[in-house]
């Protein structure tokens, strides 16, 4: 396996758009149901404080960024992440060097508290949390639906030193 963490360029769209909407089509991993368009994906990924692509032999596969907790310079230390890879390349390490370098280049911002919102349906990114050491700190009970079946948002948090 030959892959490469790189910042996120705006020539990486269109494999962003279609790695998110593949998630958002066929599995609990993103919320909606329908493909969201290049320009809210856009708009999500120059938002971002930190965003990075996963490539392999120079095609990506997957993507991260850190976005703000709160529009308030008093939570500019904590920050919340969303990473997507492709099903094919899970299970390899590749995630947990995604974290490292997220959590890396957010501490160069100041951020040291990280937070991510799981479907309860996603069961291999609760466990894939669990793993590199993040808490269970809230549940939102029966807060939305995904292929007609009723899903809870999980909060999880890292507090890094």
């Amino acid at each position: 396996m030959n892959f490469q963490i790189r910042k996120y360029l705006d020539s990486d769209l269109k494999e962003v758009h279609s790695i998110f909407n593949h998630f958002a089509l066929e599995s609990f991993a993103v919320y909606c149901e329908t493909e969201l368009d290049k320009d809210r994906i856009r708009r999500m990924m120059d938002q971002a404080k930190v965003a990075l692509v996963i490539e392999e032999n120079k095609i990506v596969v997957g993507f991260g960024f850190i976005s703000e907790f709160k529009p308030y310079q008093n939570f500019n230390r904590t920050g919340v992440l969303t990473y997507f890879i492709l099903p094919e390349f899970t299970g390899k390490g590749i995630g947990s060097k995604l974290l490292t370098e997220l959590f890396s280049l957010g501490k160069k911002k100041g951020i040291t508290n990280y937070l991510a919102h799981i479907s309860s349906k996603n069961k291999q990114s609760l466990s894939f949390h669990e793993k590199l050491g993040f808490k269970r700190v809230g549940r939102f009970k029966d807060v939305g639906t995904k292929f007609g079946q009723s899903i809870d948002v999980v909060w999880v948090q890292k507090i890094l030193d």
